[in-house]
């Protein structure tokens, strides 16, 4: 049997395999690849029950603090999510923690020894899995060895054919949507929404948080189809007195409907930004219904953290890493830096080649005037002579630095030289690079 000394084995090995992550052009997902895996390795993804996370922000979060309410009931709590900022183990954790060496050495030795002798003709379509295909698998395995009772999984694009979508959840949970991907998931938002409609099962609750009507729409439809009871955020709980700080997120959340969802109480979690009120609102309704107590889930969400979500590394000046790279969720971001910044900062961005950096540019406008534009690493194409532009005709005063490494290390010089805080964001990759720079934080 195949055998691996350290993580980082593990994680060439994956690479061994094509890595779609990587990909900026159009490719093609299915899901027959997957459900011959299962196959192959005693569908281990049925060893523990599963909640299914999916939508186009938030699911991280939201994932996350699902995975420490469920916890609170007792350990043995997998969380399956992406990307990860420094290790590929902070994908695959078991009761908060990444997963150890010795589930994760043993069970990659269990995925290489199912692939042993296989040829690319032997699975469905002639092509032999990808990278994340076998991640995922590799996931299940390690939750499975370690005899996990549940497991959190989040979708890793879409859902409808994300590999992830071969699971039979006891919950489908759908955070908010927005227009991202659109190469891939398509061009509108009922496109999109189609798409993360996918997870809903027949019979199995779904639990969603949407402010847009189409999206909704598309929602109720697909629930009616799978005679599956969905539950609307807004239609069943109430948020009110947000307010945000650099020690996290204060908020006030009451039901709507009377009996017992017309608890109400002040909630006060780590996790900062206005949005992550509504994300842990959108998992406190899912655990509620399936039966966690309100102590539980209290105490789940107090202990919920997440890097590069609004992350304010301890440093003077502070610096801040976000990997928001949508219009929606830099909107987010800009207006929550102000909130607990409200002296101003210097900005560091960098975005894939794919991503809308001018439609980024006119949301930061209103809080910054200086930013340095970099890649966002090597792991994606990136154009910063695009990114420059967008920023320039929005009034910025604007340095390019190619050099990602480079680029960060003069921003914080002009952070210190300013005694401004720095932002990092556009990019989970450029977040990553910084967060090694200045070293990782426990989170």
């Amino acid at each position: 049997m195949p055998s691996f000394n350290t993580p980082d084995e593990v994680y060439a090995f994956l690479n061994l395999f094509l890595n779609f992550e990587r990909k900026i052009d159009p490719v093609e997902y299915r899901l027959d690849r997957m459900h011959s895996l299962k196959k192959i390795y005693g569908e281990p993804d049925t060893a523990f029950q599963t909640i299914h996370v999916a939508g186009s922000k938030g699911k991280g979060s939201t994932s996350t603090m699902l995975a420490r309410i469920v916890q609170q009931k007792k350990n043995g709590v997998g969380l399956y999510t992406s990307p990860h900022l420094l290790y590929f183990t902070e994908r695959i954790a078991i009761d908060g923690e990444p997963v150890s060496d010795e589930i994760l050495l043993a069970s990659a030795a269990e995925l290489a020894a199912g692939l042993e002798s296989r040829l690319a003709e032997d699975y469905p379509g002639g092509e032999e899995p990808t990278y994340f295909e076998l991640l995922t698998m590799l996931a299940f395995l390690c939750f499975r060895r370690a005899g996990c009772w549940i497991a959190v999984i989040e979708v890793g694009l879409g859902g409808r054919l994300d590999s992830t979508n071969i699971i039979n959840p006891i919950a489908s949970v759908i955070t908010p949507i927005e227009l991202e991907h659109t190469e891939i998931l398509g061009d509108t938002i009922e496109k999109i929404a189609m798409e993360k409609a996918g997870i809903i099962k027949t019979a199995i609750p779904v639990f969603v948080n949407s402010a847009r009507g189409d999206a909704i729409a598309v929602f109720r439809e697909k629930a009616r189809c799978e005679n599956a009871p969905l539950l609307l955020l807004s239609e069943e709980m109430e948020l009110s007195d947000i307010s945000i700080s650099a020690d996290g997120t204060r908020f006030s959340m009451a039901g709507l409907k009377g009996g017992d969802s017309a608890y109400k109480k002040i909630f006060t979690i780590p996790m900062i930004g206005k949005v992550q009120a509504q994300n842990a609102a959108l998992a406190a309704l899912s655990a509620r219904a399936l039966g966690f107590s309100w102590q539980q889930i209290e105490g789940g969400l107090a202990k919920a953290r997440l890097r590069a979500r609004f992350e304010i590394l301890p440093l003077i000046p502070a610096i801040v890493l976000d990997g928001a790279h949508t219009p929606d969720s830099i909107h987010a971001c800009a207006e929550d830096f102000a909130t607990v910044f409200p002296g101003g900062g210097i900005l560091l961005f960098g975005c894939a080649k794919d991503k809308n950096a001018e439609a980024m540019a006119f949301e930061l406008q209103t809080q910054f005037r200086e930013v340095i534009i970099t890649k966002p690493g090597t792991f994606k194409e990136s154009d910063t002579r695009s990114m420059s532009t967008a920023f320039l005709a929005h009034g910025f005063s604007t340095e390019k630095i190619e050099d990602t490494k480079l680029a960060i290390e003069t921003a914080r010089s002009r952070s210190l030289e300013k005694k401004l805080p720095l932002l990092v964001c556009g990019s989970f990759y450029l977040c990553a690079e910084a967060a090694a720079l200045f070293g990782s934080q426990k989170t």
